[in-house]
């Protein structure tokens, strides 16, 4: 297992924890929906988190590690929001705040981290195509002879 998929774990149970104890002590009609969306953005972290850890490609973890990290951002409105409404004491909110701004600053690396070796490893890709291409392909070979070696006023 990775930080990540640890931390994504923990802050899965956790979060299921607050909201049933929110639920059976001191919630209305209206925090109850407040409820339902921190808990749906709060266990997706986890569940894209640990769908990345199979991708088929680099891209399929990006877009898996992106939207874990949208959730993580959605969540934290819900438990500002959560807290601004008095549902959730100061103590708490601090308290799980700071988990989910921890696998924040974690999964921002990831994607980061994971763009960018997308990114090298394409640029890599098409260099070594272009190298492969103009020595292994007569054609191209001929059509660069014929350009720059060839050709005294293309050398000048």
């Amino acid at each position: 297992m990775s930080i990540i998929s640890d931390k994504a774990a923990l802050f899965t149970k956790r979060l299921i924890k607050m909201v049933d104890y929110l639920q059976s002590k001191r919630i209305d009609k209206k925090g109850r929906g407040m409820l339902d969306q921190v808990f749906r953005s709060g266990t997706s972290i986890g569940a894209n988190v640990a769908e990345a850890q199979f991708a088929q490609s680099r891209l399929d973890f990006i877009s898996k590690m992106s939207i874990a990290l949208k959730e993580a951002n959605e969540t934290e409105n819900w438990l500002t929001t959560l807290h601004d409404a008095k549902y959730l004491t100061n103590e708490e909110y601090d308290s799980i705040f700071h988990d989910n701004d921890e696998i924040i600053s974690i999964l921002v690396k990831i994607v980061k981290t994971a763009k960018e070796n997308e990114l090298k490893a394409t640029q890599d890709k098409k260099s070594n195509a272009f190298k492969n291409d103009t020595i292994n392909n007569p054609i191209t070979y001929l059509r660069i002879y014929r350009k720059y070696i060839s050709n005294p006023i293309a050398r000048a």
